[in-house]
């Protein structure tokens, strides 16, 4: 299995052969926003450590914990609106 290398740039087909996904599945994915990629010229270009970002656990689980005390804070603030 290839390695990523997090400073290395990718195109949307080495990606989706390095995730092992679709074509129409990486194109979701960067239109939903999953998935961070520049733009150059008519081409997305995308950081392995946004694939990297994709497939960690850890960083999905932090994001989460993150997200979570962002909704808790926002609940708190609005409730007395």
């Amino acid at each position: 299995m290839p390695e990523i290398k997090p400073n290395e740039v990718y195109t949307t087909e080495e990606s989706r052969v390095l995730l092992k996904i679709s074509n129409s599945t990486i194109k979701r994915m960067l239109k939903s926003g999953l998935l961070r990629a520049n733009k150059v010229g008519k081409q997305y270009r995308i950081l392995g450590h946004e694939l990297l970002r994709l497939v960690s656990p850890e960083i999905e689980e932090k994001a989460v914990d993150v997200y979570q005390k962002i909704k808790t804070t926002a609940r708190e603030k609005t409730k007395n609106w």
